[in-house]
């Protein structure tokens, strides 16, 4: 399990000779260095001084003193010229990738599934699904490989579906890319479960004081050999190992290598901590077995097939799940206990016992609002409307918090009474940021007592969701080097914007030298297509484009021409994205954006290939004659109530990489054809979200800023996103005071 086993032999020996060779080179140098500076200052090697102190040689550093037989009177200051030294290149200071990296920080844990061409797609993704979200570091050996992997699944092939083979291949894999990244190594086969969080807490209280080799020890075959090697499951000893092959399991063959070359037996105890491994019998049902030894085991071995690796995961989560259930109610008994010798008494434990106290106001405009629901009903919609339909996550939300509270009713009163919904009377929610989402519910409810007589009562309860724990994902690594493709589509009435855009532009990217390169998409109508040649529509645009191209030489701005009668985001980019390669990032916005590189530096970060894709809220100013009615419009514009809002309502801006698109382009495929307007009803946004399986990454970005602009909805688009464009349209016209300050001042000059 411990593959530092392997290299103790050159890991103890080695950096003892490199440090004795070292120290013993440096001692030289130092000594000679040392008696060649006492020779030429003329001191003995050692002298009595007349003050009975030893005087010796002078070490190069240090300041002399002065001579016998001199004097201070007789020593004379000596002016030793300046001689200015030469300097050569500096060196280019190599910085690590990551911090761990430079601190010498490793992972905890790797682990290893040996698996084949047949199994990888049935037993693989059951031993994939079953361990990947609990542990950090999944990866997936196999000989030969499908042509197509599984999704989600880091899987190297080794060309040979031969156990020992695999084996071998897989071992000399890790030492040459993981060894030294990673404490601890387990390996696995793909017909085993394991209960990775029993995993985990095995490796996290293992010391590094010794090498170990643990797992299920067995015999080996024969008997000739003394030792255990780990059922089921060094550099310069490898390929020793492949050419004394004498086992026909690759487990064993792993055992003797380890055996031989570093005299490690595999344990199954360590520290008092033990490796429980069960052997799993033929049709056998994991809800019914109640021995203690499968209840404790971290590995259950051989398992027939999928599904049967899928109850072996509920069965153990479910006793995970009661473990932690446990734990709390023992901790709330003790936090009970605790409270009754406080200085407040009970009174000092809050509601429930464990989580933490609610919310304070300091102020009036700091109180928490509730939501009032019914069973079919919310009141107070996030679009503004007073009352609309409970569906979606929020009506599953209220169904499994009235289930919740007649549950825990049943079991504070049973057997004496049993409790029956009849209905919801009144609802109310809130999210409290301290503490979770708190519910206060008016139910009305059937009691039946044990005699079978039953009454209608009310009974109001109150309910609270925590907030779980924080937990840390693994992100993919990101750099802030990689060249943006900036796509601007541009239409007849659209030009007014372009000269502001490509001083902007200019200033923020040209100026800089960015790594970006700005495509505009020029859109014809079928008409304006056909004028062309004798009166194109966007010749001042490519005049200016031609000047900024002779005033930064080294700048080229293509454009592209298309032709269409219904402007589409996605058959734009159909174009786009065949005339890029697969790996360019592209960001597509509008020609009234400011672009600069505080935001193309996020771009970039929030941008990851077969990952994540990002979609920016940008900050758009009010309507100039609106938010400065009868005032001299401002000449820079800044992120303030009064100048503007972050349209949450607007997505044409996005970040995303070729391959992404492409890949979320093909699984709309079908439901192309069979209704081909879909091209047109739908945007990039509803793509990426229904289609692609990625992260859709939508947050405020202050950095983008985008003048006002009456935006033309087109009504061939789906009716939520017509919609959300006419919205936005009302929205940013300017702020409710000064949309009323107007109307106040329209009806006092009708009435005068």
């Amino acid at each position: 399990m411990r593959f530092s086993a392997l290299m103790s032999v050159l890991r103890s020996v080695g950096p003892v000779i490199v440090g004795i060779s070292l120290g013993f080179t440096l001692s030289l140098l130092s000594v000679n260095w040392t008696d060649e500076a006492c020779r030429a200052a003329g001191a003995e090697d050692v002298t009595a001084a007349p003050d009975g102190q030893l005087r010796g040689a002078r070490k190069p550093s240090s300041i002399s003193s002065l001579g016998e037989g001199e004097s201070e009177e007789q020593f004379e200051p000596r002016i030793v010229p300046y001689k200015q030294v030469q300097q050569g290149a500096p060196k280019k200071v190599f910085r690590a990738r990551y911090i761990s990296t430079e601190l010498g920080i490793r992972e905890r844990l790797f682990v290893g599934v040996l698996t084949s061409k047949n199994t990888i797609n049935t037993m693989g993704v059951a031993v994939n699904r079953t361990i990947s979200h609990h542990l950090d570091s999944v990866i997936f050996f196999t000989g030969m490989r499908n042509r197509k992997v599984p999704h989600g699944m880091f899987v190297v092939s080794h060309g040979d579906e031969r156990l020992i083979w695999n084996m071998f291949q897989t071992i000399r894999y890790i030492l040459d890319h993981y060894i030294n990244e990673y404490d601890w190594f387990y390996f696995v086969q793909d017909d085993t479960y394991t209960e990775a969080d029993r995993i985990k807490t095995l490796v996290d209280h293992l010391s590094m004081e010794r090498e170990l080799y643990m797992g299920s020890p067995e015999e080996f075959i024969g008997g000739e050999m003394e030792g255990k090697y780990c059922y089921g499951g060094f550099r310069p000893f490898l390929e020793n190992c492949r050419n004394d092959i004498l086992s026909a399991r690759p487990d064993e063959w792993l055992g003797r290598c380890i055996i031989d070359y570093t005299n490690t037996n595999c344990v199954s105890e360590y520290e008092e901590r033990q490796y429980h491994h069960y052997e799993l019998g033929k049709n056998s049902d994991p809800s019914k077995e109640q021995n203690e030894h499968f209840k404790n085991a971290l590995t259950v071995h051989p398992v027939s097939d999928p599904e049967q690796m899928y109850r072996l995961h509920r069965y153990f989560t479910e006793i995970e799940l009661q473990k932690t259930y446990d734990e709390i109610a023992k901790l709330q008994a003790e936090i009970k206990n605790v409270s009754v010798v406080a200085f407040d008494g009970n009174r000092s434990s809050q509601w429930p016992v464990g989580i933490n106290p609610p919310f304070e106001p300091k102020s009036r405009f700091e109180v928490l609002k509730w939501e009032y629901f019914t069973e079919e009903e919310i009141y107070l919609c996030i679009d503004g409307s007073p009352k609309c339909e409970l569906r979606g996550i929020d009506r599953m939300d209220v169904a499994d918090v009235i289930d919740t509270a007649v549950g825990e009713l049943n079991k504070k009163y049973k057997p004496v009474l049993h409790l029956k919904k009849q209905q919801l009377i009144n609802g109310y929610r809130r999210f409290d940021p301290v503490r979770g989402m708190e519910y206060t519910l008016d139910l009305q409810l059937e009691v039946v007592n044990q005699k079978g007589h039953s009454r209608s009562i009310t009974k109001r309860v109150h309910l609270v969701r925590p907030l779980s724990q924080i937990e840390i994902i693994p992100m993919p690594y990101v750099t802030e080097a990689t060249r943006v493709h900036i796509i601007i589509p541009l239409t007849l009435k659209d030009q007014g914007f372009v000269q502001h855009f490509l001083e902007v532009f200019a200033s923020n990217a040209f100026e800089t030298s960015e790594n970006a390169i700005l495509t505009f998409l020029f859109i014809y109508d079928p008409v304006e297509a056909q004028q062309v040649n004798q009166n194109d529509i966007f010749a001042g645009v490519k005049t200016q484009i031609n000047t900024y191209e002779r005033k930064y030489p080294t700048v080229k701005i293509p454009w592209i021409s298309v032709k269409t009668e219904t402007p589409s985001q996605i058959k734009f980019m159909d174009i786009i994205s065949k005339k890029h390669p697969v790996d360019t990032l592209f960001f597509l916005a509008g020609v009234n954006t400011n672009i600069n590189t505080e935001f193309l530096n996020r771009c970039r970060m929030n941008s990851i290939n077969n990952w994540q894709v990002f979609f920016p809220v940008h900050f758009q100013d009010y309507n100039p004659d609106v938010a400065y009615h009868n005032q001299p419009h401002p000449a820079t514009v800044d992120l303030i109530k009064d100048a503007g809002q972050f349209d949450r309502l607007s997505f044409e801006e996005s970040c995303f990489y070729n391959t992404d698109y492409m890949s979320t382009r093909t699984r709309m495929v079908s439901d192309v054809q069979e209704n081909e307007e879909i091209l047109e009803t739908t945007d990039i946004y509803d793509m990426f979200v229904k289609y692609s399986g990625l992260h859709v990454f939508r947050a405020v970005e202050p950095a983008l800023h985008q003048q006002y602009r009456y935006q033309t909805c087109n009504p061939r688009l789906s009716e939520d996103i017509y919609h959300r464009c006419v919205q936005s349209n009302l929205e940013g016209l300017g702020s409710r005071s000064q949309l009323a300050m107007l109307l106040f001042e329209q009806e006092q000059g009708n009435s005068t």
